[in-house]
């Protein structure tokens, strides 16, 4: 979308020959093509005279009809029910990114990753170190989708710019203070570039893991796990060090926002990789929550970029931040 590669090639094609047979994941495919088409014919039309188009409500519906069918095969899940849930969250985590709603879009990764975890998608480690092996009919991998989808090239702007004639750099929102250029420029691109590197071991780690046999193998792995962890965590203080250095003070541009996003959700996934421990679910709750938090702050944060940069909207500039 807009330029951008994913890298999904694998994922999209699962979809695609699910579709042919599974009924809610044809409606979501459905619905997100819809969308799409609506995105693309109308994404940059003023909100003063945006309207809800046929393709739009159509999307909708064949979303609800979705919806419906992901919450049967939860009701009674078996594994061609459980596939079926996890390419159905693929895609609806990509219909809320086309609809620009965030926090919606958080609340399908968390159920995905818990069915993820919940069914052993890959091995997992308990009590006394043994090891479970994943399920027996191998679940589609949620969390490297996700990873790739925010891992993507970042196409957001933030709102346009007046420069005085002290060199600064001022948004034109009246609620915003100016902040210099400089700042602006480097702060996302340079802490961005350091979290697709640890994105990108993530995905190296994930691999491995899906691979163990025992668990002698998968100790190893235990320590990079704690070392990615630990990444992460280095990466947050050293971003708000960056964040406080910004005089004056004032909202960070959107796009680091997403990087808190992409942050949080890094975090989870290793947090629940080859971890079967009685503390683990109390873990996840919490960084379930913030993760919540994030995504609703994202959501916040575009609507005041909407309201700054006097374009539109739900369907049309939001879907664009990625």
């Amino acid at each position: 979308m807009f330029d951008v590669k994913l890298g999904c090639v694998e994922e999209a094609r699962q979809v695609l020959q699910a579709s042919l047979t599974d009924p809610a994941i044809r409606h979501a495919v459905s619905s997100l093509r819809a969308l799409r088409e609506d995105l693309e014919t109308s994404g940059d039309v003023p909100a003063s005279v945006t309207q809800q188009t046929p393709s739009y409500d159509y999307g909708l519906q064949q979303y609800c009809m979705a919806l419906g069918g992901l919450a049967s095969n939860l009701s009674s899940p078996n594994s061609n029910r459980l596939k079926s849930a996890l390419l159905c969250c693929q895609i609806f985590i990509s219909i809320e990114q086309v609809r620009g709603n965030y926090a919606v879009m958080a609340q399908h990764i968390i159920q995905g990753l818990r069915i993820m975890h919940e069914y052993r998608a890959r091995p997992n480690i308990v009590a006394a170190s043994k090891l479970v092996p994943a399920h027996h009919d191998q679940l589609p991998f949620l969390d490297v989708f996700i990873i790739k989808l925010f891992a993507a090239p970042c196409k957001f702007a933030d709102p346009p710019a007046t420069t005085d004639i002290s060199g600064m750099t001022a948004s034109v929102c009246p609620h915003q203070q100016p902040v210099e250029s400089r700042d602006l420029r480097t702060i996302a691109p340079d802490m961005r570039t350091e979290l697709t590197r640890i994105a990108a071991s993530t995905l190296e780690f994930l691999g491995k893991v899906s691979q163990v046999k025992s668990a002698g193998n998968a100790r190893p792995l235990l320590s990079e796990k704690i070392s990615l962890l630990e990444s992460l965590e280095s990466w947050l203080i050293d971003l708000e060090l960056v964040h406080t250095k910004i005089t004056p003070p004032g909202p960070e541009p959107i796009s680091v926002s997403f990087l808190r996003l992409f942050h949080q959700i890094l975090k989870i996934v290793l947090l629940g990789a080859l971890d079967s421990s009685p503390d683990l679910h109390a873990k996840l709750r919490a960084e379930n929550d913030r993760l919540r938090g994030v995504a609703s702050n994202v959501d916040e944060r575009l609507k005041v970029y909407e309201t700054c940069s006097g374009t539109r909207s739900s369907r049309g500039e939001r879907s664009k931040v990625r």
